[in-house]
């Protein structure tokens, strides 16, 4: 029986952070607002709100300190997020330590294992942010789960993965994704912490103007407090694109 890693918490300049396994930060929230996204990638990850802007059903793979689900709980109100986590010390800090609040009508979490959550149309937004030994689980990145998170998702709707920009096999993963979603895959770098966020959509239109994703950019900004208009043009650096759009389904993709 493998050895389950260990579980700290440590506190620095009024910010909680979560470790497992080793120094590596797992989850942080601002003592003083712990309903924030702290950490700039759990900001990134918010991005798919510029092309999927009004999910009513979330399925999150991996807690840690519950940044998103406590984000979507207190500034989605119609979303109602199901969390799936493998380990139940995990669940247990994220009560006692992070603010997780108590199971209601719109938030429900159950101890399990991630890559058997899904099933079809279960989730018009899944997210995937678990990580074991600083790297994702061999299950939540196969080939097979990518195709079933396409099946589970309702259309219009969209998968976010948090991957490392040092992955040696990041291509690899997200052309995975690409396979699954016919192509419809967004790749976005965060601002400062080293990771990628990749965004596959089911249902999405082929492109998307700039000047309409800077206006959606700026009024999410303005409504939620996240530097949503700064991600707009980091999605040039790996994602297809013309002068006047965003290319989200290649010439001859589509699934």
């Amino acid at each position: 029986m493998s050895r389950m890693p260990a579980l700290t918490v440590s506190e620095e300049r009024g910010v909680r952070t979560l470790h497992v396994g080793g120094e590596a930060i797992q989850s942080s929230m601002r003592i003083a607002d712990p309903f924030a996204l702290e950490l700039d990638y759990t900001r990134c990850m918010m991005a798919f709100l510029l092309f999927h802007p009004r999910p009513r059903r979330a399925l999150k793979i991996g807690l840690g300190g519950g940044s998103l689900p406590k984000f979507f709980w207190r500034r989605l109100p119609r979303l109602h997020t199901r969390v799936v986590e493998l380990d139940a010390r995990v669940v247990e800090v994220a009560r006692a330590q992070f603010h997780l609040p108590p199971e209601d009508a719109r938030l429900s979490v159950e101890i399990g294992d991630g890559a058997h959550a899904l099933a079809p149309e279960c989730c018009d937004l899944l997210v995937v942010d678990a990580f074991a030994d600083e790297h994702p689980p061999a299950a939540l990145v196969s080939q097979a789960f990518f195709d079933a998170a396409w099946l589970a998702l309702e259309a219009p709707g969209a998968l976010v993965l948090n991957l490392m920009n040092d992955d040696a096999k990041l291509c690899e993963r997200i052309g995975r994704v690409e396979r699954a979603f016919g192509g419809a895959v967004l790749a976005l770098p965060a601002l400062t912490d080293p990771n990628v966020i990749v965004i596959a959509l089911k249902g999405a239109p082929r492109a998307v103007a700039w000047d309409a994703l800077e206006r959606r950019a700026h009024a999410l900004e303005k409504r939620f407090g996240l530097p949503l208009a700064r991600y707009v043009p980091r999605l040039k650096r790996m994602n297809r694109f013309d002068a006047g759009a965003l290319i989200i389904v290649p010439e001859g993709g589509g699934a």
